[in-house]
C-alpha cells in the first residue's frame, strides 16, 4: 500500500499549475489525500474520455472544462446530448459531493461558468457560419469525398470563380456556378481552362446536393466565425465556455465532421505557433465522438489525424468524448496524452474481447488487472495516465473522480434567454448578411442571357416573318404579273377581235356603198336603153 501512494504522488507531482480531478484507488478504495492531478503544461498533448453509457464521462469532461476556464483557458465544447449547458449555473452541495473533495484534498464551492451558447442550425445560439470560400477546394474535396479527377474539376472551378470575381459564400453560389458553367458560361469556361466533363460535373453536383440534405446549407454562410473571438475571458480572468448545442444533428454525422475538420483548419491556420507554453490557450472537447468518424472517408479520417498532429504546437488541445477508444481511429488515438476510461461493460465474448485490447492501449500496472478491474469500476470511477511536464505518461491510477462545481443538468429557458441576451458574440454573429456572392451576379447573366436569347430569338423569328412575308408578296406579285400579262393579251385579243370586227362592218359599207352605185349606175343605164329602145320602137 505504501509503495502504491509513493509511486501515484511521485508520478503526480507537477512543478506548474494543475488540475486535481480525483483520489487515487486501491482494490477498491479510494485513498484520503492521495491526489491524481492533470498538469495544464502538457493538456496541449490532446486527451481521451472514453466509458460506457452512465458511467460518468459526461461529469469528467465538466470537471476538466471548469478546471481550465479557472485557469484562463478557453474551451470550445460540442454538446452532442444537450447537458452541458448547466455548466453556466452553479451546482448544489450533497453528501456525495462532499464525500469525492474531501478524499481528493480538494475544496468544492459551487460556481457557474462564463457561458457561450452556440449552434450550427436554428436552434438559438451564436450561429457558426463559414464561407465556401475559407473552406477551399482541396477542404471541401475531402468532405464531398471526391476522387482525383473530380478534385481538379472543382479546384478549376474555384480558380474560374476567383478570376471572374465571383464570391463563393454559400452552396446556392457553389451550385448556380455548376448551373452556368453547364449553359451560358460553358463557352467562357472551355476557352479560358479547357473542357469539363457533363459526368464529373453532375457527381459534383450530387454530392452538393447530398451534404446540402444534412443541413450544410445552414452553415454556409456570412458573417462567417472568427476563431479569435473563441479566446475570450470574463472580469475574473476565467476563459469562456463556448458551448455548441449539437443535439439536433446527431443524424447528420457529415455536417458534424465537416463543421469539426473547417474548423480545426481555420484554427490551425490562424492562430500563432507557441512553442512549449505554460498552458494551451484553447481545448476543444468533442462529446460523442464517433459522430465524427462514423461516415467520414478515409481521406477525411487523415485530414482530421494530420491536424490533430499539428495544431497542438498553436497551443491547442482536442479531447475526445466517447463510449470506446476503438471508436477512434489508432492514428489519431496514437496522439492523445490524457486519458480517462470509465468503466466499460462486458456482456458478450466480444465485449470481453474489445476490453481486453482497450487495456492494452494504458501502461503496464503493478497494482491492477485492468482488464479486470475496468469492468467493475463504479459511476464516477476512472483509469488516469496522463502526461507529466516531461512529457512522460504517469502511473495508470483508478481514480475516484471528484465532481463539477457546476450545476450537473441542463438550464432553463429562462436561463438560456438571459445568457443569450448578454452574448456579445450572439449579437455579432446573429444578423444574417447576404451580400453580392456568385449566385446574385450569374443570375444576373443567366438572366441578361436569356434577354438576349429571346431578343436574338424573337430578331430570327422577325426575319423569317419578313422572309416569309417577302415570298408571299413575291409570289402575289408574279401571279399578279401573270394575271396581267393575261389581261392584257385578252385585250390584245379583243382589240385584234374589235379590229377584225370594224374592219369587216367598213368593208361592208364600203361593199354596200359600191352596190348601191352600181345598181343606181346599171339602173340609169338599163333605163336608158329602154327609154331608147322605145323611142326607136315608137318611130317606126
Amino acid at each position: 500500500m505504501q509503495n502504491f501512494k509513493e509511486v501515484v504522488e511521485t508520478g503526480y507531482q507537477f512543478k506548474g499549475k494543475s488540475i486535481i480531478i480525483g483520489a487515487g484507488m486501491i482494490d477498491g478504495k479510494a485513498q484520503e489525500g492521495l491526489q491524481v492531478k492533470v498538469p495544464l503544461k502538457t493538456l496541449n498533448r490532446h486527451g481521451l474520455i472514453a466509458g460506457a453509457t452512465g458511467t460518468g464521462k459526461t461529469k469528467s469532461l465538466q470537471k476538466l472544462v471548469e478546471g481550465l476556464s479557472k485557469n484562463g483557458v478557453s474551451v470550445l465544447l460540442m454538446d452532442v446530448k444537450g447537458d452541458l449547458s448547466g455548466l453556466a449555473m452553479p451546482g448544489a452541495m450533497n453528501p456525495i459531493i462532499e464525500e469525492r473533495a474531501r478524499y481528493a484534498n480538494d475544496t468544492w464551492q459551487a460556481a457557474g461558468f462564463p457561458v457561450e451558447l452556440m449552434s450550427l442550425s436554428d436552434q438559438d445560439g451564436v450561429r457558426l457560419r463559414a464561407t465556401v470560400t475559407e473552406f477551399g477546394p482541396i477542404l471541401f474535396s475531402k468532405i464531398l469525398g471526391l476522387n482525383e479527377t473530380q478534385q481538379s474539376v472543382l479546384a478549376l472551378i474555384f480558380k474560374f470563380c476567383d478570376d471572374q470575381a465571383l464570391p463563393l459564400v454559400d452552396l446556392d453560389d457553389l451550385k448556380k456556378i455548376f448551373l452556368y458553367i453547364g449553359g451560358e458560361g460553358k463557352s467562357s469556361l472551355e476557352a479560358e481552362y479547357g473542357q469539363v466533363s457533363p459526368a464529373t460535373i453532375g457527381t459534383i453536383q450530387r454530392k452538393i446536393i447530398e451534404l446540402e440534405g444534412q443541413g450544410a446549407n445552414l452553415f454556409f454562410g456570412e458573417p462567417s466565425f472568427e476563431v479569435k473571438d473563441l479566446l475570450r475571458k470574463d472580469i475574473q480572468g476565467r476563459g469562456f465556455v463556448h458551448i455548441i448545442r449539437l443535439d439536433d444533428i446527431q443524424n447528420k454525422p457529415k455536417l458534424f465532421s465537416t463543421f469539426m475538420l473547417q474548423l480545426l483548419s481555420e484554427v490551425y491556420e490562424n492562430f500563432p505557433e507557441r512553442g512549449d507554453a505554460d498552458q494551451p490557450e484553447l481545448v476543444i472537447f468533442i462529446d460523442e465522438a464517433h459522430l465524427v468518424f462514423s461516415e467520414a472517408s478515409s481521406v477525411l479520417v487523415n485530414q482530421l489525424e494530420q491536424v490533430v498532429k499539428l495544431i497542438r504546437s498553436k497551443g491547442v488541445g482536442v479531447f475526445f468524448c466517447t463510449q470506446s477508444p476503438s471508436d477512434i481511429p489508432s492514428g489519431v488515438l496514437g496522439q492523445l496524452g490524457l486519458k480517462i476510461q470509465h468503466a466499460l461493460r462486458a456482456f458478450t465474448a466480444k465485449d470481453r474481447k474489445d476490453i481486453k485490447l482497450v487495456a492494452e492501449n494504458y501502461p503496464i500496472s503493478d497494482f491492477y488487472k485492468v482488464d479486470e478491474t475496468i469492468t467493475r469500476m463504479g459511476i464516477g470511477e476512472a483509469f488516469v495516465t496522463a502526461l507529466n511536464e516531461k512529457g512522460i505518461p504517469t502511473p495508470l491510477v483508478h481514480t475516484l473522480m471528484t465532481s463539477p462545481e457546476s450545476r450537473m443538468d441542463i438550464i432553463n429557458e429562462e436561463e438560456k434567454a438571459r445568457i443569450l441576451s448578454n452574448s456579445v458574440l450572439f449579437h455579432k454573429y446573429n444578423q444574417v448578411i447576404n451580400r453580392e456572392s456568385a449566385y446574385e451576379i450569374l443570375s444576373k447573366k443567366i438572366e441578361d442571357a436569356t434577354v438576349i436569347k429571346e431578343q436574338k430569338a424573337n430578331e430570327i423569328a422577325n426575319q423569317k416573318q419578313e422572309i416569309e412575308q417577302a415570298k408571299i408578296q413575291e409570289k402575289i406579285r408574279k401571279e399578279q404579273e401573270k394575271e396581267d400579262i393575261r389581261l392584257a393579251r385578252e385585250r390584245e385579243r379583243l382589240e385584234r377581235e374589235e379590229a377584225k370586227r370594224r374592219s369587216k362592218s367598213i368593208e361592208n359599207v364600203l361593199l354596200n356603198n359600191v352596190k348601191r352605185q352600181l345598181t343606181n349606175t346599171v339602173g340609169r343605164e338599163v333605163s336608158r336603153g329602154l327609154l331608147g329602145a322605145l323611142k326607136s320602137f315608137l318611130k317606126r
